[in-house]
């Protein structure tokens, strides 16, 4: 019999990203947002080398927007900068600091892992599975969401022709430690 075994995981082992879009009849104007949450944790419990257990948290506070991609005219840092600030406002940071995932099934899949679980943003839990690809070391998973399933409200200029699309992806790129 196997004992179980603990693999954590967060930034010093790879990336945790949010990619937005822009949508509306000013679209053209926008940009298409890469995210990085800096500080972020996964716990994946296992029992030999089979997953039995994974939660993924977050901390909101930490996002940082790396870049921009689209626009009249590339994305300027203080441009960057009013992005988080809308960004962090958008998923309302001062009453929930945490985003959470908890697998409550684990199953193999050809390549990997299919989690099933709950989704917690902005104080709403939603269900939501994500597929994980593991390579050797390397782990990746990617998963697309609406914003206002979690009530989070998309960030929009001139009077709603540009806004932020309410579909976004998030996706993990991780090495597991040795």
């Amino acid at each position: 019999m196997s004992s179980p075994s603990q693999i954590l995981l967060g930034p010093e082992q790879g990336t945790f990203t949010l990619r937005t879009g822009v949508v509306g009849p000013a679209a053209r104007t926008g940009h298409n947002l890469t995210i990085e949450f800096e500080r972020w944790q996964a716990t994946v419990d296992l029992d030999g080398n089979v997953p039995t257990a994974a939660v993924l948290a977050v901390n909101v506070e930490s996002l940082q927007v790396r870049s921009g991609e689209g626009g009249i005219t590339p994305m300027t840092p203080p441009e960057r900068a009013l992005a988080r600030v809308n960004a962090l406002k958008s998923l309302k940071v001062t009453r929930f600091g945490d985003i959470t995932f908890r697998a409550s099934a684990i199953t193999a899949t050809d390549d990997g892992y299919s989690l099933t679980g709950d989704l917690s943003i902005c104080g709403k839990t939603r269900p939501h599975s994500v597929t994980v690809v593991v390579d050797g070391t390397q782990v990746s998973g990617e998963s697309s969401l609406k914003q206002t399933d979690f009530g989070v409200k998309q960030y929009s200029l001139m009077m709603g022709a540009l806004k932020v699309a309410d579909e976004v992806t998030v996706a993990l790129e991780a090495t597991i430690p040795t």
